[in-house]
């Protein structure tokens, strides 16, 4: 197999390795090379951190493993590679009344990607995380052997590869249960909500299938908390008319995203929506994928990249929400990107982020006052029993993190017997010293 260095980064474009790479194109391939020369797998580095990082070693690229082996279109169930990417599966199923149970904020996650962080979507409070609706998995560990595991084959070390950060080996193809949808248009509305408090009794009292919420994160005194409810459902009918992709050629100068300008923008976002509130039709990828649209997105940060704090709390713990939001508006750090969303109980592993609450992400770019601020946000995060988001993480310390995961001992020893010799270590594993169960 032939091995090409590169310099690779996680999408916040902080953080960057020195790596070799591989990209086989074919399973036996990919199996002959994890027998001779074992290293953790890659697909399109949509982590914002070092999650798919290995800085001085090696890395096997996926993206070429992006074969859909099999569909049944009675039972709706796939098997698809572990390179191939969640929105190619939107793509070619939902016009025949297919979609992936859960879909992440970019249809640029592979599949092998969504299994290993166990990604969730707009629908978690309906339908759990990604892990819930893999029915297998076939694993390929540092013999180079392929193995296939399941909730009720090998299901410890189903639960430990499942949202595992691909500790457990390489996911080199997965089946999966697919839902029904009624077309491959979104029946979207969007509603107001003038503060925290209306925000929360929006979100909680929403009964749509997918709901996603935008905040102003600059927003202060009575309009803290401000933003915007989406609630979306599928269907059929006029298909929108597609819109252009666009690219961000160049890093984008320090000022795009000065305070003045990011408020000025935001307040233009808000009021785009009438008071009364409205509803569209949007196409699938319109929806699930809105940033999609603009390649290389994450340049509008410029070239020192930025980093996006993710947090859940429990849905008692709304007031230290409120409180985060609040320090966040004050400090004049955040981007236009802030989400936030409701969850529901499920997931899939040991190591899954998901818990039933609120998640808040927002994005800041790489300043050190905002390094101090996510330091914080973390802090409060522990304090409330929350959880960040280790596929969004570049900051964060090991001994705060494994107190967060009450399942983490249990991974760890899955992983120390699946992969005794550390070969699919990754930076943020070392980073976070994840293995060590202590």
């Amino acid at each position: 197999m032939n091995w090409k260095s590169e310099t690779n980064t996680g999408w916040g474009r902080v953080l960057q390795a020195e790596e070799s790479v591989a990209r086989p194109e074919r399973q036996p391939t990919l199996a002959a090379t994890l027998g001779e020369t074992p290293a953790p797998a890659a697909g399109l580095r949509r982590s914002y951190g070092d999650a798919p990082l290995n800085d001085g070693g090696r890395v096997i690229d996926m993206t070429r493993l992006d074969r859909i082996l099999g569909f049944d279109p009675q039972s709706g169930v796939i098997e698809v590679e572990g390179g191939c990417t969640i929105g190619e599966l939107a793509r070619l199923f939902a016009p025949r009344g297919w979609l992936p149970a859960v879909m992440p904020g970019t249809g640029f996650a592979t599949i092998a990607g969504c299994i290993a962080n166990d990604v969730h979507g707009k629908n978690h409070h309906h339908m759990g995380s990604f892990g819930q609706h893999v029915k297998s998995i076939t694993l390929i560990g540092s013999d180079g052997k392929p193995r296939v595991i399941g909730p009720r084959r090998s299901g410890a070390l189903f639960r430990a590869t499942v949202g595992g950060l691909g500790q457990t080996g390489v996911i080199a193809s997965a089946k999966l249960q697919m839902i029904p949808c009624k077309g491959d248009v979104m029946m979207v509305t969007e509603r107001r909500a003038e503060n925290f408090e209306q925000f929360l009794e929006l979100l909680d009292g929403s009964s749509a299938t997918y709901t996603v919420g935008w905040i102003d994160a600059t927003a202060r005194g009575e309009a803290l908390g401000r933003g915007i409810l989406e609630e979306g459902e599928t269907g059929s009918g006029l298909m929108p008319r597609p819109r252009k992709a666009r690219r961000v050629p160049v890093n984008a100068p320090h000022f795009a995203l000065s305070k003045p300008v990011v408020r000025l923008f935001n307040r233009a976002y808000f009021a785009r929506v009438p008071a009364q509130g409205r509803t569209s039709v949007r196409r699938i990828g319109q929806f699930f994928f809105p940033l999609d649209r603009i390649h290389d997105w994450n340049r509008l940060y410029g070239r020192r990249g930025f980093h996006q704090f993710q947090c859940v709390v429990p849905i008692a713990a709304a007031d230290t929400l409120r409180e985060m939001i609040e320090t966040i508006a004050n400090s004049g750090l955040a981007s236009p990107l802030a989400v936030l969303k409701r969850m529901g109980p499920g997931r899939g592993g040991m190591l899954s982020f998901p818990m039933e609450g609120y998640t808040l992400a927002v994005d800041f770019p790489n300043r050190p006052q905002a390094r101090l601020l996510i330091a914080r946000l973390e802090e409060m995060t522990a304090t409330a029993g929350g959880r960040i988001y280790l596929a969004k993480d570049s900051l964060a310390t090991g001994t705060r993190v494994k107190a967060m995961y009450e399942e983490h001992p249990a991974w760890s020893a899955e992983v120390a017997k699946a992969d005794p010799a550390g070969h699919f270590t990754t930076d943020l594993v070392r980073r976070l010293d994840l293995r060590n169960p202590a």
